[in-house]
């Protein structure tokens, strides 16, 4: 028995948590072209060495893994994940404030670009419409060639698109169809990085920490809309300062630009079982998608509700201006809807990447959004600051709740559909939703004779309508269609036939 024990104890390895030396000689010892080798653990001193995001833990505390046979994949985790990381998040910050660089201040541009706010308002169908056009190279970019070569494209366009803009800013008399071209380009590069979080967490981090790699780096999307929301009024006080500021914003974004060029692609060595598999053909997996009853009932409320968010956030000062509200209200108003939703989603992505409780987070929230969206429709006219506050956070909170948690829930399920397709069907048709329904609430704006004039309460009414109608489907999760977490039962089974060989 002893002898047993000593056998069994030398076949017990552990995965390294801690990144390895990152020189290219080390990396092709340790690779085959096929990502397999030999799996091995570091030692428990050494586990606390690699920076983890919370819920991720280190590989070293997991089941100790035997290998089933000579040459089997090693998996660990690499401290260069967090710079692309972090520049995943500059790059959807800055796109975001691109797009509601003329939102928050549609009056005043209005009188910049002589036009009116109508006309503001087609910037961001412009924009809107840009990211279904670009959304299917952004998705063979992504499968292809993975997120850095989608990082880097995100950087030319946001770079070429910011510095367009401030031409035609700078233009005599300014040229609306100048800021019109950058702001498409602009809507170019959403794509290649607002779907790249899931791809991105798949590929670079372990199951129990993709929820909040998702959640930190879609998120970033609309806190950009917030600081555009926020200081864009601030920096625009009069027609003329249109032009500085977008000097700013483009200097801005050229600075966060830079440091795409270094992003790393792939680990050398797959981080888990799920991140090192082949994917069907794209049509395959189209139809794998069509056929999934659970995927639908959370695809149609989750673009339903991302698109409104998007038109929402683009009209909003124009829901509140009739009713003697000021720009920077309005704006105030639009930083208090994403930022307490980014609180909200730190605080709760993390326990939902731990108890996985996915169906039980949306079924909550997806009907306390659409009760809000109705609510809301008493805020403009109730003139009180305090209403229209608490329900700007009430619905900013629900939907970045359910932001990260549906695009994982997603992946999860359609395993072992590509996350880059799932995350861009997802994201093109809620964009071009965006631009369809404020294309509808321009047009249900009543006209200078209403009380208030040009009020927009028939449009607040046809979101509260559409998002009750839509809500009964997430509601059906768990009842209708199959809600295994198959990419999860991957990682399961292997460990616990690793664990059964090594018992």
């Amino acid at each position: 028995m002893a002898e047993v024990a000593r056998t069994s104890q030398e076949r017990l390895v552990k995965l390294r948590s801690n990144d390895t030396v990152d020189t290219a000689g080390t990396e092709m010892n340790n690779m085959s072209p096929n990502h397999t080798q030999t799996s091995s653990l570091d030692s428990n001193q050494d586990k606390s060495t690699t920076p983890l995001v919370p819920g991720d833990a280190p590989d070293a505390t997991r089941q100790n893994v035997p290998p089933p046979q000579a040459g089997a994949v090693e998996y660990k985790v690499y401290k260069r994940r967090w710079f692309g990381l972090i520049e995943l998040i500059l790059l959807n910050i800055m796109v975001s404030w691109g797009w509601l660089t003329y939102a928050p201040v549609a009056n005043t541009s209005a009188v910049f670009f002589s036009t009116t706010p109508a006309a503001v308002n087609w910037l961001n169908v412009g924009f809107f419409f840009a990211f279904v056009v670009m959304s299917p190279l952004a998705h063979y970019t992504l499968s292809k060639h993975g997120p850095r070569l989608a990082i880097f494209a995100a950087s030319a366009f946001l770079i070429v698109g910011n510095w367009i803009r401030y031409g035609g800013t700078r233009a005599s008399p300014p040229s609306y169809a100048g800021v019109m071209i950058g702001q498409i380009l602009i809507g170019f590069a959403q794509p290649f990085v607002l779907a790249a979080p899931t791809t991105y967490s798949d590929i670079w981090f372990t199951p129990r920490g993709r929820i909040t790699a998702t959640a930190i780096t879609s998120l970033a999307n609309p806190f950009g809309g917030a600081l555009g929301e926020l200081i864009d009024p601030f920096l625009t006080v009069n027609p003329p300062d249109v032009a500085p500021m977008t000097l700013y914003i483009a200097i801005i974004t050229t600075v966060t630009c830079i440091p795409s060029i270094f992003v790393p692609n792939a680990p050398p060595t797959p981080v888990a079982p799920s991140s090192n598999i082949s994917r069907p053909p794209t049509r395959t997996q189209l139809r794998m998608l069509a056929t999934s009853a659970s995927f639908w009932l959370l695809f149609v409320p989750f673009i339903v509700y991302v698109g409104f968010f998007n038109s929402f956030s683009s009209l909003l000062t124009q829901f509140l201006t009739p009713y003697g509200f000021s720009e920077t209200d309005s704006g105030l108003a639009g930083a208090v809807l994403i930022l307490v939703g980014l609180v909200a989603a730190a605080i709760v992505s993390p326990l939902v990447d731990r108890s996985k409780r996915y169906l039980l987070v949306i079924k909550i929230l997806v009907p306390v959004l659409a009760i809000s969206y109705l609510i809301f429709i008493w805020a403009p006219p109730a003139r009180t600051d305090a209403f229209l506050y608490i329900m700007c956070a009430i619905i900013g909170a629900a939907n970045f709740i359910i932001l990260p948690i549906g695009l994982e829930w997603f992946v999860e399920v359609s395993y072992p559909v590509s996350p880059a397709l799932s995350s861009v069907l997802c994201w093109s048709a809620a964009q071009a939703l965006a631009a369809i329904f404020v294309i509808i609430s321009e047009a249900l704006i009543d006209g200078p004779d209403a009380s208030p004039p040009n009020n927009m309460q028939r449009a607040l009414i046809f979101e509260a309508v559409i998002s009750l109608v839509v809500a009964p489907c997430a509601l059906l999760l768990g009842v209708v269609g199959d809600t295994r977490k198959r990419r999860q039962e991957v990682g399961g089974e292997e460990e616990q036939r690793a664990s059964n060989i090594g018992s």
